[in-house]
C-alpha cells in the first residue's frame, strides 16, 4: 500500500500553497478568514488552497510581518488572535506557538507547520525550521484551525500554519536594527522579475547577548526562490534555504533565584549551548489545464543537524543531545470547479507522502565532555495520505463541503545501544471524515459550522512496538466541531466569533527527559473554547482591534494508574488569552502603534498539584516615521512596563523558571526601492 501511494504521489504534481489569499471557489462569497494587516491577492484559488476550507482561518499580512521587531518569527504567529505562545528563552530552544487548547511543551505538538507549502515539523512535531525565517522575507502567515481541513494529516491535530515568503516583483528591501542587550540585526531582500523568470533572495543575520547572562547567540539565514513561467499555463518554481545558528543557554532558575535576579544564570549552566544547522529545498509545479482544471505539486527535502548541551537543574547531569534528521516527500492535488445540473460544484483530490530518516543520540557529559551514552537510535518513518473534497452550492446562500482523508504509517526502529529493533505500531488505515457548511443570510455575514476527525500517533520511539509492549498502539482520534459567524463591512469592520470543541480518544505525551524517548498515557481528553475577535477602522488613519479567547482542556477518562486525574486540567494550558491594540497616524509620515497581550495562569502537570503559574500581561509601543519615500525610521519599545513574566515547568521535585525579557528598545532603519 505504501509503495503504491508513494509511486502515485511522485508521478502527480502538488500544491505549492504560494498565495497569501485567494478568490473563493467555485463562486460564493463565504468568508471565514480574519485578516491582520494588508493581504495581497495574487491568484485565484488553486489546488490545495485554504480558500476551499470552511473553518476559522487567520491571515497576517506581509506589511505587519516585515516591519516587526521580533527575536523569532514564531512570535509573529503569536500576534494572531487566540494563539498561545510558549517562550522557553533557552538559546535555540527559544519557543513555539500552539492553538486550540494544545500547549507548546513539545509533548504533544498539534500544529502542522509549512513554509511555502513545505512540511516543516521535525519528527517529534516541533518546529525548528521556523528559525530559518526572518520577518523581512515574510509575505504572509496563514493559520487554519480545527479538524475539518483534509489537506494535511501528520501533526495537523488542531490545525496548520503556513509561512509564505516573498515571490516575484522587482524590489530591494533592506532593514538594519540595533537594540537592547547588544542586539544587532541586518536583513536584505531582493526581487528581480524579468519576462518569464522571477528571482527572490534573502540574507538575514542577527546576534546579541540576550536578556539573561550566558545568553549570547548568532543566527545566519540565506534563501533563494525562483519562478519560471514556461507558458501561461505551466509555472515551475524552486526554493533553497540554508541556516546556521549558535546560542548559549542561560538555564532554568529556582523560584527564589528567579525573583532575586531574573537575569542571572547558574554556574552549572556555564557550558550549556546549542549549534543548529538546517537546509530546505523544494521544487514546485503549477499547471492550468483549463479555466476549470488545475494541478499543483511540491517536492521537498529538509535537513536538520542539532547538537545541544543542556543541564536542567543542579542535581541533574549535563546531557549532550544530538539530532540528525532528513525528511523528503511530495504533495499533490488536482482541482476542478464548474457545475452540474446548474449547481456550482468543486471537486478536489490530493495526497502526500513523507519519508524520514532520523537519528537521536544522547550522552551524559561534564563540561561538554561525554562520559556515557544513554541513547543511540535510528528510526525510519513513512507517512502517506490521500484525500477527496467537494464544494456543493445548491443555492446562492448555502455552501456544503464534505471531505474524506485516509493516512497510512510505516517504518522501522533500531536501538544501536543494545542491537535490537522493532516494527512500527500497526496503526492500519486512519480514516478522517469531515464536513463543513456555510450559510450566507445577509451581505457580509457568513454563518458556518464544521465537524471532522484528525489523529495523533506516537513519535520518535513511541511510534514503534518496542518490548515490553506487546500490543500495537492505536492512533488517538481527535474529533472536533466548530460553530462560527464572520461579519465584514468593507475595510471598516471585521468581526468573528467561534465556539468549538475537540476530544481525543487516547492522548499520549512524549516523556521529554526519558532515555528511551518513550511516551505516557494522558487518557481521553476534551478541549473546548470560545474565540471572539474584531477590528475597526472608523476613520482614515485610525485602526483598533482586539481578541479574547477562552479555552478549557481537561482529562475526561484518566489512565488506570491515576484515576484521581479525572476532570483535571491539562498542563500548561491557560484558560484566557487576549490581545489588542490601536494604530494611529496623527500627522503625515508618522504611525504609532500601541499593543498589548496577556494570558491567565496554568497548571504544570496533570496532577494539578504544583500551583498555577505563567500568567502574564505585557504592552508594546512602536513609532514609525517615513523620512522619505524610500526610507523609514522605527523605534520599538517592548514590555514598556518591564512587567515580570516567565515560563515555568516542574522537574518532579521543584518548579523551574525561565524569565522573559524585561523592557527592551530597538531602533531600526529600513530602505526600500
Amino acid at each position: 500500500m505504501m509503495a503504491a501511494l508513494a509511486l502515485a504521489t511522485s508521478l502527480t504534481p502538488v500544491c505549492a500553497l504560494a498565495q497569501v489569499h485567494h478568490e473563493e471557489a467555485p463562486g460564493t462569497t463565504a468568508d471565514t478568514t480574519f485578516s491582520v494587516g494588508t493581504i495581497v491577492v495574487t491568484a485565484r484559488g488553486m489546488a490545495g488552497s485554504s480558500a476551499n476550507v470552511l473553518t476559522s482561518v487567520d491571515v497576517l499580512g506581509g506589511d505587519v510581518a516585515q516591519g516587526s521587531d521580533v527575536d523569532n518569527v514564531w512570535e509573529l504567529v503569536g500576534r494572531m488572535p487566540g494563539v498561545q505562545v510558549t517562550d522557553f528563552n533557552q538559546g535555540t530552544t527559544s519557543g513555539k506557538f500552539s492553538l486550540r487548547g494544545f500547549n507548546g511543551e513539545g509533548t504533544i505538538n498539534a500544529v502542522k507547520l509549512l513554509v511555502d507549502g513545505i512540511p516543516s515539523n521535525s519528527n517529534d512535531g516541533n518546529m525548528p525550521w521556523i528559525d530559518m525565517m526572518f520577518p523581512l522575507n515574510v509575505a504572509g502567515i496563514e493559520v487554519v484551525r480545527g479538524t475539518s481541513d483534509p489537506r494535511f494529516g501528520l501533526h495537523a491535530i488542531g490545525g496548520s500554519a503556513n509561512i509564505i515568503t516573498r515571490s516575484g516583483g522587482n524590489y530591494v528591501d533592506a532593514r538594519g536594527s540595533i537594540g537592547s542587550y547588544e542586539t544587532y540585526e541586518g536583513q536584505v531582500a531582493v526581487g528581480i522579475e524579468r519576462g518569464r523568470l522571477s528571482q527572490n533572495y534573502m540574507v538575514g543575520y542577527r546576534d546579541g547577548e540576550g536578556y539573561r547572562d550566558h545568553g549570547n547567540f548568532d543566527r545566519l539565514s540565506l534563501s533563494g526562490r525562483w519562478g519560471l513561467n514556461l507558458t501561461e499555463e505551466v509555472r515551475l518554481g524552486a526554493i533553497a534555504r540554508y541556516y546556521k545558528g549558535n546560542a548559549e543557554e542561560p538555564g532554568y532558575l529556582t523560584f527564589a533565584d528567579s525573583r532575586r535576579d531574573p537575569q542571572m544564570t547558574n554556574a552549572y549552566n556555564a557550558t550549556d549551548a546549542d549549534a543548529r544547522e538546517m537546509q530546505q529545498y523544494g521544487l514546485t509545479a503549477d499547471v492550468t489545464f483549463s479555466p476549470a482544471l488545475d494541478w499543483s505539486s511540491t517536492f521537498y527535502l529538509n535537513r536538520l543537524h542539532d547538537d545541544r548541551y543542556v543541564k536542567f537543574s543542579a542535581g541533574a547531569s549535563q546531557q549532550r543531545r544530538l539530532t540528525i534528521e532528513d525528511h523528503y516527500g511530495a504533495m499533490t492535488a488536482l482541482h476542478w470547479h464548474g457545475g452540474m445540473a446548474g449547481v456550482p460544484l468543486m471537486l478536489e483530490a490530493g495526497g502526500d507522502v513523507q519519508w524520514q530518516d532520523n537519528q537521536s543520540l544522547r550522552w551524559l557529559s561534564v563540561a561538554r565532555v561525554p562520559t556515557s551514552q544513554t541513547r543511540n537510535q535510528q528510526y525510519d518513518l513513512t507517512v502517506g495520505g490521500a484525500y477527496v473534497q467537494a464544494i456543493i452550492e445548491p443555492a446562492d446562500w448555502l455552501r456544503i463541503t464534505p471531505a474524506y482523508r485516509i493516512d497510512w504509517v510505516d517504518g522501522t526502529f533500531a536501538n544501536r545501544l543494545n542491537s535490537t529493533g522493532a516494527p512500527i505500531n500497526d496503526y492500519g488505515s486512519i480514516d478522517q471524515p469531515k464536513l463543513s457548511v456555510a450559510v450566507l443570510p445577509l451581505a457580509g455575514l457568513t454563518l458556518y459550522g464544521n465537524w471532522g476527525k484528525t489523529y495523533q500517533i506516537g513519535l520518535a520511539s513511541g511510534a514503534y512496538l518496542i518490548p515490553p509492549r506487546l500490543v500495537d498502539l492505536d492512533p488517538s482520534i481527535n474529533e472536533g466541531w466548530e460553530l462560527g459567524a464572520k461579519y465584514e463591512v468593507g475595510d471598516a469592520v471585521q468581526a468573528r466569533v467561534a465556539w468549538w470543541q475537540q476530544t481525543a480518544s487516547g492522548e499520549i505525551a512524549r516523556k521529554l527527559n526519558d532515555p528511551l524517548g518513550d511516551f505516557e498515557n494522558v487518557g481521553a481528553t476534551r478541549r473546548k473554547g470560545l474565540d471572539v475577535q474584531a477590528s475597526l477602522s472608523p476613520v482614515q488613519g485610525l485602526s483598533l482591534w482586539g481578541a479574547l479567547a477562552w479555552q478549557k482542556a481537561v482529562i475526561t477518562v484518566p489512565p488506570a494508574a491515576t484515576p484521581q486525574y479525572l476532570g483535571n486540567r491539562i498542563d500548561h494550558t491557560p484558560e484566557w488569552l487576549w490581545s489588542g491594540g490601536v494604530e494611529v497616524q496623527p500627522v503625515g509620515g508618522l504611525t504609532l502603534l500601541f499593543a498589548g497581550r496577556g494570558a491567565s495562569k496554568y497548571d504544570l502537570t496533570s496532577a494539578n498539584a504544583e500551583g498555577r503559574w505563567g500568567g502574564m500581561t505585557a504592552f508594546d509601543v512602536t513609532a514609525l516615521y517615513a523620512l522619505t519615500e524610500h526610507l523609514d525610521l522605527g523605534l520599538a519599545v517592548k514590555n514598556i512596563t518591564s512587567a515580570y513574566y516567565e515560563y515555568v515547568w516542574w522537574d518532579g521535585a521543584q518548579t523551574l523558571h525561565s524569565p522573559a525579557d524585561g523592557r527592551n528598545v530597538t531602533l531600526s532603519l529600513r530602505a526600500r526601492y
